[in-house]
């Protein structure tokens, strides 16, 4: 076994990775990280019946817009492939039968040449007494295997090309100790466990064996997975006694929730409740249906890693955003907790929003520019960055900002109709009018100058803010939003405010 720290992330290439899969892949690579170790990535794709075109290379893409790369994996170089890979299981195959041949030997699995209909009839016998058929030293030895009959009737079986599978055998009577880094000490009684199939006379390892393979020829030293092999840890500690291998470190996460806190998160929420649950879109190639992406719906990218790490872990502290260096700096697994994680659509939302606010406003600009092309406006980076600084505090993501900026670009086509009856008043179109003529005269359009000067007007003319502020909003922008007023005037200019004005008057006189 290494001394160095090597974790994997084995998914299979079955369809889009869930964002439970996401975040199995970045606590093992925040792991990694903090110890100096190896991040691997393993695709365990050796159901052939579930394989997904293209489901591997969303992975991987994935992965990389995350910007958690793979320190080893399918597209290793020859050197690190000839020590360590290959890094797809169906490339493997040719490994595993050995070694279950291996446990046969060394009295650790047998062959089982039960049909499935035998099988299905035990268990059916088992079920009309109430029972639940196991299969383990309870029956083995009335079952159609190499522990219950004759070598010479196995040999023959074998000659003869019958279907079998080979079985891991499972001690009695055994408590067994297991650790877990979270979850600590497991205590499991042998007599309950059944004997896993491990190999089929197809050729084909199970998960279990291939699982264990791999993991010790890759030398991982600690296996950091989702609860649902929680099951498997008794199974997967007695096959490393079994190979007489070093056992890594094993640590469970916990499932990441709906968010009404019961049952697993699934795709089925994020479509109810309008989120995604997959980190980029996803065309199934079979039906055609795409799946949202949290890239597409755009969220950056380490605002996901930031709100993935915090489902289900927890640094002790009230900080709450985390660059990536600072996550692998504070990730200890000893602080992932046992119990699921609830997912929040709306404090995924918060992180985005923090997020949009650290960034450079002329990054945003340039994000912005093409949405304000779709829109029909044609602009420079300098205007749309300053318009960016003065209404990005409002907005969660980059596809916001039109609507909370239109007004900066084009006049208002309509009015807020509840806003023109409350402001709109019968002296409003008088005011409007004088206050273009004042505006008209203003020689100094910073924004400063134009609210002490308005401002002044206002109080020469002895007519009250309510009289004037609110209207002028309203003929600027089209209802009651938007940044400072004199913030608006000055971006848009004289022309264009004194032109709005004349246009509410003639639109609501």
């Amino acid at each position: 076994m290494s001394t160095k720290v090597r974790v994997r992330f084995a998914p299979s290439p079955t369809g889009p990775l869930h964002i439970g899969g996401v975040r199995t892949a970045l606590f093992n690579y925040l792991f990694a990280k903090k110890h100096g170790g190896d991040f691997i990535l393993r695709i365990e794709d050796t159901d052939q019946t579930r394989f997904v075109e293209g489901a591997e290379q969303y992975i991987i893409e994935a992965l990389n817009w995350l910007q958690i790369p793979y320190d080893q994996g399918p597209d290793s170089p020859r050197e690190i492939q000839e020590k360590y890979g290959p890094f797809r299981q169906s490339e493997r195959k040719y490994l595993y039968e050995d070694y279950a041949k291996t446990l046969i030997d060394n009295g650790w699995a047998y062959y089982a040449f039960d049909t499935e209909e035998e099988l299905d009839e035990h268990r059916k016998n088992h079920e009309e007494k109430g029972k639940t058929f196991i299969y383990n030293w309870h029956n083995r030895q009335k079952l159609k295997n190499s522990i219950a009959l004759s070598p010479e009737e196995v040999q023959k079986k074998l000659d003869d090309n019958e279907d079998y599978v080979i079985r891991f055998k499972c001690p009695q009577d055994e408590k067994l100790h297991l650790k877990d880094i979270i979850r600590g000490e497991i205590e499991i009684d042998s007599n309950i466990l059944d004997d896993k199939v491990l190999f089929k006379s197809d050729g084909m390892p199970t998960y279990h064996l291939a699982n264990i393979v791999d993991d010790h020829l890759m030398e991982i030293t600690h296996v950091i997975r989702g609860e649902e092999w929680l099951p498997s840890l008794a199974l997967h500690v007695l096959l490393y006694r079994a190979f007489q291998w070093q056992t890594p470190q094993f640590a469970h996460l916990p499932l990441i929730l709906k968010p009404t806190g019961k049952g697993k998160l699934s795709k089925r929420d994020g479509d109810k409740l309008g989120f995604p649950v997959f980190p980029m879109e996803w065309k199934d190639p079979k039906t055609g249906d795409i799946s949202r992406g949290y890239r597409e719906d755009g969220y950056f990218h380490d605002a996901v890693i930031n709100f993935l790490a915090f489902l289900g872990w927890n640094p002790g502290t009230e900080q709450e955003i985390f660059s990536l260096d600072e996550l692998v700096k504070a990730f200890e697994l000893e602080k992932v907790h046992k119990g699921g994680a609830r997912f929040d659509p709306d404090k995924t939302k918060w992180y985005n929003h923090q997020y949009l606010q650290q960034k450079a406003d002329e990054d945003l600009g340039a994000e912005f520019i093409p949405i304000l092309g779709d829109n029909g406006v044609n602009t420079n980076l300098a205007y749309t960055t300053k318009v960016v600084e003065l209404i990005k505090e409002r907005a969660d993501f980059v596809s916001d900002f039109w609507e909370l900026s239109s007004f900066f670009f084009t006049a208002p086509a309509s009015y807020d109709e509840k806003a023109v009856k409350k402001q709109w008043k019968e002296n409003t179109n008088e005011y409007m009018n004088s206050l273009a003529e004042k505006i008209h005269t203003i020689e100094d359009f910073s924004s400063e100058n134009i609210e002490k000067e308005v401002k002044q007007w206002i109080a020469d003319k002895d007519l009250g803010f309510g009289k004037v502020m609110p209207p002028l909003r309203l003929a600027l922008v089209g209802e009651m939003m938007g940044p400072h007023v004199f913030d608006i005037i000055a971006m848009i200019g004289k022309e264009e405010t004194i032109a709005r004005l004349q246009k509410a008057v003639d639109s609501l006189g």
